[in-house]
């Protein structure tokens, strides 16, 4: 009997100055992940094997020509480029920062041609990896152009899923940014991919307001009263099971959050200081919405630790498990939406 393939999940190695190597190859040290997929790391085996005796692992990998030929049972090496690079652990540099790119281009790259199923993401220095190439907030922002579909960064574990209306938008331009349309989309955004990346029947999304107290009925801001109720209200009215807008201080600390699938935060520190109090170590970064599967560890490059051998890898392995889970409830609502067409037509 063949067995089916595995899941080949790709790998992008971040900056290599930060911690994102020594969690990569610390995760995959543990023969037993090559059992749920195939990894296929984006780099160089030149560096894989200096990371390797830096952080005394033992790992064995192989060189390939590209993802299309990874092999199952191995740790698959994609050689992105072939001369050396210099690293500094720890410190900000732009050349280094081209590496990540030229990683996770070629990561990219891989997905968009399906030669990989998922992609993981290890952490990039927002500063160090721009250029002409990569013009972008961070790594949602640049699969949004790249890929199909509407991105939203959804922080996720098994019971609490953040979403946002704006992520890496300036505090200042906020209250602007949202606007009834942009409301309707994510929380569209949301519901869908509840559905469809984790089995959610119907799902019940909680919106947390965009002033203190959700304005206190206008005496904090207008926002919540002129844009967000009227078009929650407008959601509720078609059938759509949102809730809210909740005053932010208090919603989390009285574990209200457990009476819902998902909550949508209006932005980036309202969402994720709570999520990442409740959740660090734990927590994965999803970018929902998007016609492929990414996700990431909840940190970044931890400079301060990086080539010390103290990175926790719980994180990073929690991602890959999630990209294997998603990937596999995508093929599985697949299956039931075209089986559930399939009885439709037979009778019309």
């Amino acid at each position: 009997m063949k067995h089916p393939k595995k899941i080949k999940i790709g790998l992008s190695i971040g900056d290599l100055n930060g911690i994102g190597s020594e969690i990569v190859l610390k995760t995959f040290e543990d023969s037993r992940m090559l059992e749920f997929c195939t990894p296929v790391i984006f780099a160089s085996t030149k560096i894989i094997t200096f990371l390797k005796k830096k952080y005394k692992l033992s790992l064995h990998f192989q060189g390939v020509d590209s993802a299309e030929n990874a092999i199952d049972g191995k740790i698959n090496i994609v050689n992105v480029w072939k001369e050396n690079v210099t690293i500094k652990f720890g410190e900000e540099d732009v050349k280094v920062g081209e590496y990540a790119f030229k990683s996770l281009e070629a990561a990219t790259e891989a997905l968009k041609k399906d030669t990989i199923d998922a992609l993981v993401t290890a952490p990039i220095n927002k500063h160090s990896i721009q250029s002409d190439k990569f013009n972008f907030p961070g790594h949602t922002d640049y699969l949004a152009q790249q890929l199909e579909g509407n991105s939203l960064m959804f922080m996720i574990t098994d019971t609490l899923k953040v979403g946002l209306f704006t992520d890496h938008v300036a505090l200042k331009d906020i209250a602007k940014t949202i606007t009834p349309e942009l409301i309707r989309q994510k929380i569209h955004t949301v519901q869908h991919s509840l559905k469809q990346d984790f089995r959610v029947q119907k799902p019940k999304i909680a919106v947390l307001g965009i002033n203190p107290h959700s304005g206190d009925n206008g005496v904090i801001g207008n926002e919540d009263e002129v844009v967000l109720k009227p078009t929650l209200n407008q959601l509720r009215e078609e059938g759509e099971l949102v809730y809210g807008p909740f005053s932010a201080d208090s919603f989390f600390g009285s574990k209200n959050y457990l009476n819902y699938d998902a909550v949508i935060a209006s932005y980036h520190d309202q969402g994720l200081i709570p999520f990442k109090t409740l959740s660090f170590g734990k927590g994965v970064n999803y970018t929902a919405g998007l016609n492929k599967v990414r996700t990431s560890p909840d940190h970044g490059t931890a400079f301060e630790i990086a080539g010390k051998n103290e990175a926790n890898i719980s994180s990073f392995k929690e991602a890959v498990y999630k990209a294997i889970d998603i990937f596999n409830c995508r093929q599985e609502y697949k299956e039931l939406t075209k089986n559930s067409l399939k009885k439709q037509g037979k009778k019309i």
